[in-house]
């Protein structure tokens, strides 16, 4: 969050580069079989050696665990999984020492049904907090308890209704995620005031920020009114009615005012958004409106998804994606500001999603990394991501822990009569618990992540995809994104440079160039296991960055076209970054 002072020069965090951290299957320091704080602490200096900036922990509060730690039940206490707050402060101390920033998971459009709050709201109709909560009678003609006497016919995000009831008060409690999930009612300002105060809290004890979870469901429309049933769908779809809802701003532009304004620290807001346009995301960080300073958007992490939705994988479209980010560059070029991701907890393992995790596992994971990290926004890299790790080969339900997988898998099968084995694959491909196995940290037993059985498996290529195999290869992915890093860091171009999409309508290769000051880069992919050659004049500058040790130009050695760099053909996977420079 930057200063008005600030914002004659360009904010911190355009030349930053995060590193997401699932605590829970990082690194585990007291043989549980859970990553912890003690892991994270004695994994710093692997961290500081990557190059990152900023470091974001899903969330360490306490918490049941429904939704790994996404249910919140004590905002200000660390859950013991994880350790203890003095350890939380030996861990911002430790990271700041080397340079690091560290940044909270901050979940408030709902919290735990154990927390004391919906404690409180849930013991009588008549309790103070109970308009802390969204709760609604029964739908007229029906009885509590009968079927379609929901409120409303709002879907839940992990299956089933996004009701229920509550049988000591006969009414029906909202939650959009998890029965153990329910929605804060953020029209009412105590809770609001109790939020920005756990914030403050928070920033006062010197952590530097905050990734807010699904922040733009946060304002509903208070008549909670039906939503349009897809076909064959079993639920309505309530999002019109509390994705970036009708007083989104006014809640986001108060906090501002109630947490951030008047604070010296280089501090970072990113709000997580599903949904949300590029218009709106303008809106959300426009400096000058004092909203957030990035968003997190998903339409490109939905393009492979089928008429179905997400568990109707098809495959990506290139052209596609080349849309969609072109879009978003442009959209953002001279106000607001994007989060660069394709991996993430609640993402498949990207290699394997979009690349080819057999074959050409370090040249696809590499081209995509050098594809997002060139694109003007600031990047994130998920745990494990910088070592190429892959999707796991599941062989049955009961090794998922993933609720919205298992609960899919539920509704799918005995409700919609889906067939179990078709289902199985299809989750399989698309299931959060791709990203959420154990970081492979060595060959050792359980890749080193613990002494003791993980809580959830791991992936069985670590004994040859590990951290410690991979960053004494001499085709290292780790050390392949520290020099993504230090180009960030040391290029103008790469931070603040004019995107211009190469208009070239090719299945396969992805172009564009970044421009600053008589400088250009021109990024270079070829997206597929094919040879590419590339068009006349397309491929011609000094090489920066490139994913092949060799490469080829396919010129006349000593020939003017040799003299300036004029690179003809891609290899599979290859990606190259050019530098050309006007006089």
């Amino acid at each position: 969050m930057s200063t008005d002072t600030e914002q004659a020069q360009p904010a911190w965090w355009t030349g930053a580069v995060v590193y997401q951290i699932y605590p829970r299957s990082f690194a585990d320091s007291n043989g549980d079989g859970v990553g912890d704080l003690g892991g994270i602490i004695g994994k710093l200096d692997y961290l500081a050696d990557l190059g990152v900036d900023v470091l974001w922990l899903s969330p360490v509060y306490q918490s049941p665990h429904h939704d790994n730690g996404y249910d919140i039940s004590d905002y200000r206490r660390i859950d013991p999984a994880f350790g203890t707050l003095e350890q939380f402060g030996e861990l911002l101390a430790e990271a700041h020492r080397r340079g690091m920033k560290l940044v909270m998971d901050l979940v408030v459009n709902h919290t735990s049904h154990e927390h004391e709050w919906f404690r409180e709201a849930s013991a009588s109709v008549d309790s103070p907090k109970r308009d802390w909560y969204w709760w609604r009678d029964p739908r007229d003609g029906f009885d509590a308890g009968e079927p379609g006497a929901e409120p409303t016919n709002w879907g839940s995000a992990f299956s089933g209704p996004a009701w229920t009831l509550d049988p000591r008060t006969g009414q029906y409690y909202l939650h959009l995620f998890a029965p153990q999930q329910p929605d804060l009612n953020w029209e009412n300002r105590d809770v609001r005031s109790a939020v920005y105060e756990m914030m403050n809290w928070w920033l006062d004890l010197g952590v530097d920020g905050f990734r807010m979870d699904v922040i733009n469901y946060i304002s509903k429309d208070p008549a909670l009114p039906d939503g349009v049933v897809p076909p064959g769908g079993l639920w309505g779809d309530g999002g019109p009615h509390f994705i970036s809802g009708p007083r989104i701003h006014d809640y986001l532009q108060e906090m501002h005012r109630e947490v951030f304004a008047g604070r010296s620290a280089d501090l970072i807001t990113v709000g997580e958004m599903p949904g949300a346009t590029v218009e709106e995301a303008r809106l959300f960080t426009d400096p000058a409106r004092r909203e957030l300073d990035m968003i997190f958007q998903f339409e490109h992490v939905g393009l492979d998804y089928g008429p179905g939705g997400k568990w109707d994988y098809r495959g990506l479209d290139l052209d596609d994606l080349k849309k969609s980010w072109t879009r978003w560059q442009q959209g953002l070029a001279t106000t607001g500001w994007n989060s660069l991701y394709l991996n993430n907890h609640d993402q498949p393992r990207l290699v394997s999603r979009f690349g080819d995790d057999a074959e050409f596992r370090y040249e696809s994971a590499t081209l995509w990394a050098t594809l997002l990290h060139l694109h003007r926004g600031t990047p994130y890299i998920y745990q494990g991501e910088e070592l190429g790790m892959t999707n796991v080969p599941f062989a049955a339900m009961g090794d998922f822990r993933d609720l919205e997988s298992i609960n899919y898998f539920t509704e799918a099968t005995t409700v919609l009569g889906l067939d179990p084995e078709q289902v199985l694959a299809s989750i399989r491909i698309v299931s959060r618990d791709n990203a959420r196995t154990p970081v492979q940290w060595s060959d050792e037993a359980n890749a080193g992540f613990t002494t003791g059985e993980p809580w959830l498996g791991v992936n069985p290529n670590y004994t040859t995809i590990n951290a410690q195999a991979d960053r004494s290869s001499d085709r290292s992915i780790y050390g392949y994104y520290q020099q993504l890093i230090r180009l960030r860091h040391s290029s103008a171009v790469v931070r603040l440079g004019e995107f211009t999409p190469l208009p070239e309508d090719h299945p396969s290769l992805y172009a564009f160039t970044r421009a600053q000051d008589g400088e250009t880069l021109t990024v270079l992919g070829n997206v597929s296991g094919e040879d590419l050659v590339l068009p006349e004049g397309v491929g011609r500058g000094e090489l920066v960055l490139g994913n092949y040790p060799d490469p080829t130009s396919d010129v006349t050695p000593g020939s003017a076209e040799d003299a300036a760099g004029d690179f003809r053909r891609l290899r599979p996977w290859e990606v190259r970054v050019l530098r050309t420079t006007r006089p």
